[in-house]
């Protein structure tokens, strides 16, 4: 029997999303990543006795954000709350966050699945600080706790993700939007985003739910539906085989391709929480609500769509061109100076985007000014260049820094469009090739394409395809009458 027939998951997430502000949350220590070990510390983040932390304004602002962009109730008073729990990488013994008055409340994320959309519900996004670090070998555990007091948003999705792949959608999306926001670099590896899955099973059609377990440790796209994979086919083997699926906290190795118990879970029982006494309730009112609004920037569903109806580009096109910020950008400045929005499409997804993937680079870093690659296509679409010389034109513009018509005038690698001498090109080389021009006089057409490819080797491609297209049949066809004539 197949028991994935049978069974359903029930998924939830919870993801935290490292704010790129350059100071802490209560602090004005450093959130360089990749610093020393323990030097962007000071009395406030390590919790030295007699210390007060100060609330970061961005991080409000932050979170106000990103509260808007997943379609949530924005708290017009918000309360900071202490979470006690003891870890070797947590100097105070407890966490600066949020528990019953959070930020924001009550929003959704859409997302594409094999069925069409979803919506996925957002129980909560709400302020709180990261813990150390803790490094493990063979003989022993290090602290870093650089990352003590780094901000964190995290956002509690509700458990409305049925699959693994519904997951990482999610994710993914969710990484596309603190980056338009710019809140966040949603770097995986770095742990600038950090997902963690909660994931019972049942069976299809019941209304009640399994017991969850949450899985940590997940550092990529696909070691998300990896483990989440696991956990499932887990949970079900147990049911199946009556055994207890016991609530625990698990952690995913990538290497075996498993999940091993890590503690038993905690609820929110477990963590005495209670409000912070050394920081204000924040108060986010209306006015200030609004003001954040207006510096947030359109986001990639709205963007996506505008490029299919005023570029007339197709989805597939506006899904890669909007995948990030700054390759959307990146489009829009090239197609400010030419009106070609699909070639610009073209060039930015086949052309850039294999020089980015080749050299591991970000379009931010990318040697070409987009407005020159413009320029480029509408040399093409004037008939200066062919597409060929074009693409060979291209590595030198990435390379030179130069105007496209610089180097064509340099390297004399300006298209033949002049009529005559095309004529005259296509004269010689049908006398040249009596033998085959004679074969298409007396019926074998498929012969045409010899000659385009005698003509534009003979003019080192430089030849205007379509006028010798045109030329050469014309040519071709009154030797054919004259022929027929006689």
């Amino acid at each position: 029997m197949d028991f994935n027939s049978k069974y359903e998951a029930v998924i939830g997430l919870e993801v935290h999303a490292q704010l790129n502000t350059k100071s802490k949350i209560f602090c004005s220590c450093s959130t360089q990543f990749g610093n020393e070990p323990n030097k962007n510390v000071c009395p406030v983040c390590l919790g030295h006795p007699g210390v007060l932390p100060v609330l970061n304004k961005q991080v409000v602002v932050s979170a106000v954000l990103l509260g808007l962009a997943c379609n949530c109730d924005i708290s017009g008073k918000s309360v900071i709350a202490r979470k006690n729990y003891f870890y070797p990488d947590l100097p105070k013994g407890y966490q600066i966050s949020q528990y019953e008055e959070p930020i924001c409340l009550n929003g959704h994320l859409e997302i594409s699945t094999a069925n069409g959309l979803r919506k996925i519900g957002i129980t909560r996004i709400h302020i709180e600080e990261d813990a150390g670090k803790s490094i493990h070998d063979a003989d022993s555990t290090l602290v870093d706790v650089n990352r003590c007091g780094v901000p964190l948003l995290e956002i509690v999705s509700e458990p409305d993700i049925r699959t693994a792949e519904e997951a990482a959608n999610y994710l993914m999306k969710l990484r596309q939007i603190v980056q338009y926001l710019d809140i966040c670099d949603g770097n995986m590896e770095e742990g600038s985003l950090r997902c963690d899955a909660n994931i019972s099973v049942r069976e299809k059609g019941s209304q009640t739910f399994g017991t969850k377990t949450e899985i940590k440790n997940m550092n990529s796209f696909r070691n998300v539906e990896r483990a989440i994979n696991f956990e499932i086919e887990r949970q079900i083997d147990m049911v199946e085989n009556g055994e207890q699926v016991i609530q625990q906290t698990l952690l995913w190795d990538a290497d075996l391709n498993e999940a091993h118990p890590m503690r038993s879970k905690e609820d929110a029982h477990d963590y005495r929480y209670f409000p912070e006494p050394d920081l204000f309730t924040i108060i986010v009112n209306e006015i200030w609500k609004n003001e954040i609004y207006r510096d947030l920037p359109e986001l990639p569903d709205k963007r996506k769509k505008r490029f299919v109806k005023d570029f007339n580009l197709p989805e597939y096109d506006s899904e890669i061109l909007t995948l990030s910020k700054p390759l959307a950008d990146y489009y829009e400045s090239v197609i400010r100076e030419t009106n070609d929005y699909k070639s610009a499409s073209n060039w930015v997804m086949v052309d850039v985007m294999k020089i980015l993937n080749e050299e591991k680079i970000n379009i931010t870093d990318f040697n070409l000014h987009p407005e020159r690659l413009g320029k480029l296509i509408n040399l093409i679409n004037d008939g200066t260049i062919s597409n060929k010389i074009a693409r060979e034109l291209f590595p030198e513009l990435i390379k030179s820094g130069k105007e496209p018509d610089v180097i064509i005038k340099e390297k004399n690698l300006g298209q033949i469009s002049d009529i005559n001498v095309i004529s005259r090109i296509v004269q010689s080389t049908l006398e040249k090739n009596a033998t085959e021009t004679n074969e298409y006089i007396n019926g074998t057409e498929k012969i045409f394409s010899f000659f385009i490819g005698k003509i534009m080797k003979e003019t080192s491609g430089k030849a205007n395809p379509k006028m010798v297209n045109e030329i050469l049949r014309q040519q071709l066809e009154a030797l054919k009458a004259e022929h027929n004539k006689k």
